[in-house]
Formats: C-alpha cells, sequence, structure tokens
C-alpha cells in the first residue's frame, strides 16, 4: 500500500485537502474513496489512460490504481518532544512512505494564522527542524548503541556507526537526510532506521481563487524552496476544491472551465504524490476486467508478471506487451498488433509507464 501523510501547520488548509480528497474519491464512479480509519481514506489515481482503455475495451471489471492518504494531526513547535500532539504526528509519519507539506500561500483576515502572520518559508523551516530534531535523536541512540563495538573490531557496527555519523553531519547542518546521496548498502541502512526527513515531499501550495492560475509572491517563494531541494510541487485551492467535489462530474468540469483551469489540484496532487515515490503503472486489459498495476520504475518483465500471481512469475516464458501510446493511435488493441506494433519481450525486459501487458506462463 502506498501511503502518503499529509502534512502542515495548524490553519494552512491541510483538513480541507484532506476533506476534499475524501469526497473527490467518492465521485469516482467504479472504486469510490473508502474510510480505512478516521484519518485514512484511499483514493483513486486519475489515469486518462484507464478512461480510455475501458471506452474502447468495455470490460466487466475495473481495478484502477489507488493510494492512501493520512490526514496528520496538526504539528506545533517542540513536537519532537511531545508538544501538542507531536507524539503522534511524528508516529503517523513513520507509518508513510511520502510526505505532501500543505503550505499556506494566501492571506485572509478571517483565518489566523498560527504564528501571526503568513511566511510560507518559515512555516517550511519550522516543520523541517521538527523532523530533523526528531531524527537527530534517532540517529543518537543509534550512534550509543554502535559505538562501542565499533571501537572493538566489529566490521559491522563500524559500518553503522559511520553511517550515523555521515547522516548526524548532515542533520546537525539542518539539512534533511533526504538531501545526501547514499551507497546501495547505505539505501538498506536507511530503510532500517526509517528517518523522518529522507521521506520525499512534495509540497502541496494553497493558494486562493485569484492566485491559482498565476501564483503569488508566496508560491514563488516555494516553488524556488521545491526547486532548490529536488522536491515536487503543486498548486491548488483548497477552498474551490472542496467546492468540486461536491458536484457531480459534468457540472465539476464546467467550474473547471470557467476558472480556466484544465484538470482539478488534487487529481495533479494524487498523480504527483504517485510519481514522487518512484512508481509506475502498466495495464492488463481484457473483456473481463481493466486493470492498473503498480511497480517501481525500473522492474523487469517477470518481476511485474508477480505482482499479478508469483505463479506467473515462476512459470514466465514471455509478456507481449503494446505501449499505451501505439494503443492510442491505432485505436483498439487488435489494430495495434496488425501494425506490427505488439512486442514480445522476455523477462529482463524492463515495463514502461503504461505498458499493456499479457503475460504468457508454464503452469
Amino acid at each position: 500500500m502506498l501511503r502518503c501523510g499529509i502534512v502542515g501547520l495548524p490553519n494552512v488548509g491541510k483538513s480541507t485537502i484532506f476533506n476534499a480528497l475524501t469526497k473527490a474519491g467518492a465521485q469516482s464512479a467504479n472504486y469510490p474513496f473508502c474510510t480505512i480509519e478516521p484519518n485514512v481514506g484511499r483514493v483513486d489515481v486519475p489515469d486518462p489512460r484507464m478512461d480510455k482503455l475501458i471506452e474502447v475495451v468495455k470490460p466487466k471489471g475495473i481495478v484502477p490504481a489507488f493510494m492512501e492518504f493520512v490526514d496528520i494531526a496538526g504539528l506545533v513547535e517542540g513536537a519532537h518532544k511531545g508538544e501538542g500532539l507531536g507524539n503522534k504526528f511524528l508516529t503517523h509519519i513513520r507509518e508513510t512512505h511520502a510526505i505532501a507539506h500543505v503550505v499556506r500561500c494566501f492571506d485572509d483576515g478571517q483565518i489566523i494564522h498560527v504564528r501571526g502572520k503568513v511566511e510560507p518559508l518559515e512555516d517550511i523551516r519550522i516543520i523541517d527542524l521538527e523532523l530533523i530534531l526528531a531524527d537527530m535523536e534517532t540517529i543518537e541512540k543509534l550512534m550509543q548503541k554502535h559505538e562501542k563495538k565499533a571501537k572493538s573490531g566489529d566490521k559491522d557496527a563500524a559500518k553503522r556507526y559511520d553511517f550515523a555519523k555521515k547522516v548526524m553531519a548532515v542533520l546537525e547542518d539542518e539539512k534533511p537526510a533526504r538531501s545526501l546521496s547514499y551507497t546501495e548498502e547505505e539505501e538498506l541502512l536507511l530503510k532500517e532506521i526509517a528517518l523522518l526527513t529522507a521521506r520525499p515531499v512534495l509540497y502541496v501550495l494553497n493558494v486562493d481563487e485569484d492566485s491559482l492560475s498565476k501564483g503569488n509572491a508566496f508560491t514563488e517563494q516555494v516553488i524556488a524552496h521545491a526547486k532548490k531541494e529536488g522536491s515536487g510541487y503543486v498548486m491548488l485551492c483548497g477552498r474551490i476544491e472542496e467546492e468540486l467535489a461536491s458536484l457531480p462530474p459534468e457540472e465539476q468540469k464546467e467550474y473547471l472551465e470557467s476558472l480556466g483551469v484544465e484538470e482539478s489540484g488534487l487529481h495533479r496532487m494524487i498523480r504527483e504524490a504517485y510519481s514522487l515515490l518512484g512508481y509506475i503503472t502498466f495495464f492488463t486489459a481484457g473483456e473481463v476486467e481493466v486493470r492498473a498495476w503498480t511497480i517501481r520504475r525500473g522492474t523487469n518483465a517477470q518481476d511485474a508478471a508477480g505482482e499479478i500471481h508469483s505463479d506467473i512469475s515462476r512459470g514466465f516464458i514471455r509478456a507481449e506487451v503494446t505501449s499505451y501510446a501505439d494503443f492510442d493511435k491505432y485505436g483498439t488493441m487488435n489494430a495495434a498488433k496488425e501494425a506490427g506494433r505488439l512486442r514480445l519481450e522476455g523477462k529482463e525486459y524492463i515495463v514502461q509507464d503504461g505498458d499493456i501487458c499479457y503475460f504468457r506462463f508454464n503452469v
């Protein structure tokens, strides 16, 4: 299960966006949003390619890609020491794979800012610092655990101690763990300790309606910050998204057109969060079912087949692959095949985003 935590200071629009996500999910014709826990929601990953496949193939069943969003308790300074709902906040982040950081980029005298004025970069700094301080405590415990053994000649302990020192140095510089480069071995160690600042971040710039199409001075600051640290970003208006989520699909389309916007900001947010985690989608399509499968970028055909069933992976013979671009160009799977656009690929073929696959295998 891909899980993205929605975080932010109080009164930045975090809950508004989460609520809009839940209602937007309920608009899905075949797979409505469902609440799994009071603060966790499962939502489909919007994909026009899936819509086109369904339109052409007309399957009996549909299974889109999906992910979970978690509305995490608002953060206050001192969270790493348990201030406010700090402990709960940090625990919930540890259970996620990525962070959607909602940043207030609008001025509104009726909505009190927790610090008295709107300063997006300072808001970001507060949350980053709390996560860094929490990670420093984790790393300090790791160093204490392995220091004595490392000095006595234990090679594994020495490796872990040196890794901890490397991470601590960047944290002490008030930079997140994700700003470092890691070897394959270090990546494994990083997963073991589940550092909060190692998670990829998507900045969600919550703006007012007037700033939706062109942004404002606040969004310029956050976008520059996101680009500098190599993080993703998406701009939306929480209030508009909440209104959109309450409308039927046809009225949603008309409302978006009136705003001069092509699609919902939430749809972009969901797709960006999905992509941020390094995942892509391949499809299986037939009269029985059209289904989107989630795999990590770089997955080979045999492992992709294993996502469907382990027996298919074990008995893998070959994959029959049509790119979505070719399907879209020729209109149907048969037409693409007749045009010579169906390829036979072996187990080492790296599955591409949008591939439509049929796996041949021995039982």
